[in-house]
């Protein structure tokens, strides 16, 4: 028996053979390590390009009887990105259920070790190189950026977020790192003014498409002041291989 980040009791099969994944990145990352043992996961989980498993609906609004139709040996889902409803209804139905919750690339890291040594799997040689290029020093700052996640409300990358943290390791100072915990939408996602993000004094503003779809169509044209980038969403919030990608950012 083992313990998720929340310090929850999972009594898991070892080695798991029945996995469903509620959460995009570690659907990437789990198939990276054992494809055949991923049996389901979210309308969101886009990668890998080929994954061909039962879908059940997205990571806000599960198909908990398609999960339990599936008899997985263990869901996995994240605090932030999953409901704790969901993850107690199907705990209650008797699904054992591994919740992840990170603020950092160490963290996630280590949450991802823990979480292949709990599936009774081999440690893929990937998360060591992870672990290589994040989890050391932290770089000289290069530049300060802004990182929106919507408009019409217009909302950034806060404090205390794993994409915060991202972007330090590479370099760069999050202008709204230090955000109050006051302003709408909390310390981690602040709601902002369009005018105040783009007088916020960042030397870019980085514009991803994910949650938000911004193109260069949408979203580069509500900016006067302060130059902008379209990037990749996946590079800046996801956590697994796609790390190895994103140190080339």
């Amino acid at each position: 028996m083992s313990s998720d980040d929340l310090g929850t009791r999972v009594d898991l099969t070892r080695p798991a053979r029945r996995v469903v994944s509620l959460v995009p990145s570690l659907t990437e990352a789990l198939v990276s390590i054992e494809p055949e043992a991923v049996v389901g996961a979210t309308d969101w989980c886009t990668h890998p390009a080929e994954l061909d498993v039962t879908r059940v609906r997205g990571t806000k609004n599960p198909d908990l009887a398609a999960i339990r139709a599936l008899e997985p040996d263990v869901v996995v889902a994240n605090k932030e990105e999953n409901r704790e409803l969901d993850v107690r209804r199907l705990r209650e139905s008797g699904v054992e259920v591994w919740v992840s919750d990170i603020e950092t690339v160490p963290d996630a890291v280590a949450s991802m070790e823990r979480l292949v040594e709990a599936l009774g799997w081999t440690r893929p040689r990937w998360l060591h190189d992870v672990r290589q290029r994040w989890c050391g020093d932290l770089p000289p700052v290069t530049r300060s950026v802004a990182i929106p996640i919507w408009r019409d409300p217009w909302m950034v990358v806060g404090a205390r977020t794993f994409t915060s943290d991202l972007v330090r390791r590479l370099g760069w100072h999050n202008v709204y790192d230090d955000a109050p915990a006051g302003h709408a939408g909390g310390d981690r996602y602040p709601h902002v003014d369009l005018a105040d993000l783009d007088a916020a004094g960042a030397d870019v503003v980085l514009l991803p498409d994910e949650p938000y779809v911004f193109t260069a169509d949408d979203g580069p044209e509500a900016f006067t002041t302060t130059p902008t980038e379209l990037v990749s969403g996946r590079l800046l919030t996801w956590y697994g291989p796609s790390l190895l990608e994103a140190a080339a950012l």
